[in-house]
């Protein structure tokens, strides 16, 4: 202190007042620069820059990619930031046909979505159409397809959902491609004593009486069992408990002279 005049601290310590303008300033700056960061952000997301630019869907065939997409709640209009992935797996599984779905966000903007569908076991016929049996014993409603005999399944009739169709399906997603494409129908035919009995009508012109609870050990060995017959007769073949042959034109005759006996495996 001088003649009563007080020197301030900041006029004693330069170094100090300047680090207090340059802290003053770095704190302008920071918040300055989350000003409009903040803006920045608002403006990205309100604008069509954060929008899906681009949707890939895999593994569909029964389903569209509009169809899947419409059910998903998914366009380009989407926010890429409001995509829920487990949601969307959820709504998808919810469709019939799907088994699974898997749904991958892939910033800044893609969205992938790779299906698993249901195989197509079999068809039952509803009216004038022919409805696909899913893997699961699932009866699907009616698609909207032609009303045209499917070629690639086997026709299902007189059976409805519940234990016996689900054994048929279990039954016939274990056989042979070679065994599988040879079935044209598979008819529901209980018995007092077997109500899971079943008659098949075969593509070359056989008949075959079998039972679901052995049906695919028994007819893994149609091939074999076809092959010592003569294709020109046609008859049934009795897979039930062994296996042998009746003529058609042989019914009515004598049960001993009308069999006969192929080579059984089962």
């Amino acid at each position: 202190m001088e003649n009563g005049k007080i020197v301030s601290l900041e006029d004693r310590i330069p170094k100090l007042k300047q680090q207090r303008r340059k802290k003053a300033n770095r704190r302008l700056i920071f918040l300055l620069l989350l000003f409009f960061s903040l803006i920045v952000f608002i403006v990205y997301f309100q604008s069509p820059l954060s929008h899906v630019h681009k949707i890939e869907v895999l593994g569909n065939s029964f389903y569209s990619d509009h169809e899947l997409l419409k059910t998903a709640d998914l366009s380009n209009n989407t926010n890429i930031w409001k995509v829920k992935e487990e949601t969307i797996e959820e709504k998808l599984k919810k469709l019939p046909e799907i088994k699974s779905a898997a749904v991958k966000v892939q910033l800044p903007s893609s969205v992938s979505i790779t299906i698993k569908e249901y195989k197509r076991i079999a068809y039952i016929k509803k009216d004038k159409h022919y409805v696909p049996v899913n893997e699961n014993g699932k009866i699907l409603k009616n698609t909207g397809e032609n009303e045209e005999i499917p070629a690639n399944a086997p026709i299902l009739i007189g059976f409805s959902e519940g234990n016996v169709l689900n054994e048929m399906i279990e039954e016939l997603g274990t056989l042979p491609d070679e065994v599988f494409n040879s079935i044209s129908e598979i008819h529901h035919s209980p018995k007092e004593t077997d109500t899971y009995h079943v008659t098949l009508f075969m593509n070359d012109g056989f008949e075959v009486s079998a039972t679901i609870r052995s049906f695919s050990e028994k007819m893994t060995h149609y091939p074999s069992i076809v092959s010592q017959l003569d294709p020109a007769q046609e008859g049934v073949i009795d897979m039930e408990v062994g296996s042998y042959f009746k003529a058609y034109e042989q019914e009515g005759a004598d049960e001993n002279d009308d069999k006969e006996e192929t080579e059984s495996e089962g």
